[in-house]
């Protein structure tokens, strides 16, 4: 990285976590009483569950409640579909949302082998959100619930991830912004080593895909700007042709003014031209 680089800050769609915890239990309260899907009475207000992330606290099967591994978590998009990890596999689902009823529509999950207690809570966590739920929120917790109530997963509201002292792990590619632009994946075979900490200590430290790096980081909070200022100091591991490819893109695209923008867990790092990547706050 040839040169300081500054990073313009943007404010983003997400606030502090005081701000979206007041903004949920406002929507929970007055709601606009449109949804789609099942359930829920005519007039009610809809669960403001989109665009949230959750920690899962729990899971109940036939009366038998299984806590959660560490890492367990569950995001809900705000196009219909959900995602999140049990502590070990991914998984998805598409939900809809009418009144107080989510009806979940189980996805893919991956297939990483699982030691013996979390694949038991996979097991029981994966049959419990599925199918037509209801919602109880309270404070910062919510349980969605089977008819019968035997079948429950109990989650927590999942606090804003800080820019700084995050490892943000890149997940993705942005071309032409990220607003309008077009995200894409990584490139297959890249691995998944790429992740980027802005540090208090003044340090930005982190991954290119297969090298690490290290630079000194200044960061003027009022001004919402981050230098990073060189020279930087990376390792020298010779790569395969994927993960090199990924490691000069992120190396050319952070060598230069970026615009960030955060909402939630979620980093958002692009150029003038519109070319950048996403990141994702590792569970902690």
């Amino acid at each position: 990285m040839k040169k300081p680089r500054v990073l313009a800050g943007t404010a983003g769609t997400a606030g502090t976590a005081g701000t979206a915890l007041a903004l949920l239990l406002l929507l929970s309260a007055c709601g606009t009483g449109q949804g789609t899907g099942p359930g829920g009475g005519a007039g009610s207000p809809d669960l403001p569950v989109a665009g949230t992330s959750w920690t899962i606290a729990a899971a109940t099967v036939d009366g038998v409640r299984s806590v959660a591994p560490a890492g367990a978590q569950l995001d809900f998009e705000k196009n219909g579909q959900a995602h999140g990890t049990s502590g070990c596999n991914g998984f998805g689902a598409d939900v809809a949302v009418k009144g107080d009823t989510l009806t979940v529509s189980p996805g893919p999950v991956t297939a990483i082998g699982c030691p013996d207690d979390r694949q038991r809570f996979e097991t029981a966590l994966l049959k419990a959100f599925t199918g037509e739920l209801k919602g109880k929120q309270s404070g910062t917790s919510l349980v969605l619930a089977s008819a019968d109530g035997r079948n429950s997963v109990e989650l927590t509201a999942e606090a804003d991830a800080p820019l700084l002292g995050t490892t943000w792990k890149v997940d993705g590619l942005v071309s032409g912004g990220d607003d309008d632009g077009t995200a894409s994946s990584l490139p297959a075979g890249s691995g998944s080593k790429a992740r980027l900490v802005l540090g208090a200590d003044g340090r930005a430290t982190g991954n290119l895909g297969c090298n690490n790096f290290s630079a000194a980081v200044r960061v003027d909070e009022k001004a919402r700007t981050l230098t990073v200022e060189g020279p930087t100091a990376t390792t020298r591991m010779i790569c395969t042709g994927p993960e090199m490819a990924l490691e000069t893109r992120l190396y050319e695209l952070l060598d230069g003014p970026l615009s960030y923008r955060l909402n939630h867990r979620t980093l958002t790092l692009t150029d003038a031209s519109g070319e950048g990547l996403t990141a994702t706050a590792t569970a902690r």
